[in-house]
């Protein structure tokens, strides 16, 4: 039986990395896509060989379907797209500059549809996979000093949503994550080491997203939601 192909932007830490080495532990072929092959290479260091490394960049669409078009010559059609890679500047509304904005959306929007686009068309063809888009609960409420943040992963839920409709009557499954804030590097410079160290482990978030997409038979998963427990007062 040929390995899973599971495609995975942003693998080089957090919640990426802790994701590709979940599906490499269970047999997965898993595709690190980042803009560091070094980066990548250190943080799946010492663990499975099942995987490959593709330096990109997912907010140029032509990198992108380079990638994708290298994946499918070298390992072959993805199985699983896990659109992971995300960027976070915070602040009062009138303060966010022009140049974080638009890294927000191209990296978090465009990325997101740029790497769906190159891998649907052989989904469609073999009426078989999986695009999880990993959102945040930033895509389900607003929340202050964070407006460019979740105007950009309402974005992504809308696309979210939008593919699921669009996708209803074929055998490819559609999810959104919802999770939490956890204690990665997206949070350095911006929360202290106390704070960080009361969020959920992004080990613990990949193993629920890695057991609750598992493919059975009937079943769609169309949203996970994974936030942190707040301790009783």
């Amino acid at each position: 039986m040929e390995k899973e192909v599971v495609m995975i932007t942003g693998a080089s830490s957090g919640l990426g990395a802790a994701l590709a080495k979940q599906y490499m532990s269970i047999g997965a072929h898993v595709c690190l896509v980042g803009r560091s092959r070094e980066t990548l290479r250190t943080t799946i260091e010492n663990d499975s060989k099942h995987y490959s490394i593709y330096e990109g960049d997912i907010t140029d669409k032509s990198d992108v379907t380079r990638i994708v078009f290298q994946i499918e010559d070298e390992v072959g059609k993805v199985d699983m797209l896990i659109n992971n890679a995300g960027v976070g500047f915070f602040g009062l509304a009138e303060d966010l500059s022009e140049p974080d904005l638009s890294t927000m959306i191209d990296v978090n929007v465009k990325g997101t549809i740029y790497c769906t686009q190159a891998i649907l068309p052989e989904m469609k063809k073999r009426n078989k996979g999986t695009i999880v888009n990993i959102i945040s609960t930033a895509g389900r409420l607003g929340k202050a000093n964070e407006s460019g943040y979740v105007a950009s992963k309402f974005a992504v839920r809308g696309f979210t949503e939008s593919l699921q409709a669009e996708l209803a009557h074929t055998m490819i499954r559609v999810s959104g994550v919802y999770m939490g804030g956890m204690n990665t590097p997206f949070w350095e410079g911006i929360l202290p080491v106390e704070k960080r160290e009361l969020m959920m482990q992004p080990e613990d978030v990949a193993e629920i997203i890695v057991h609750n997409l598992q493919e059975r038979r009937h079943v769609s998963v169309e949203e996970i939601v994974i936030k942190n427990k707040k301790p009783n007062k």
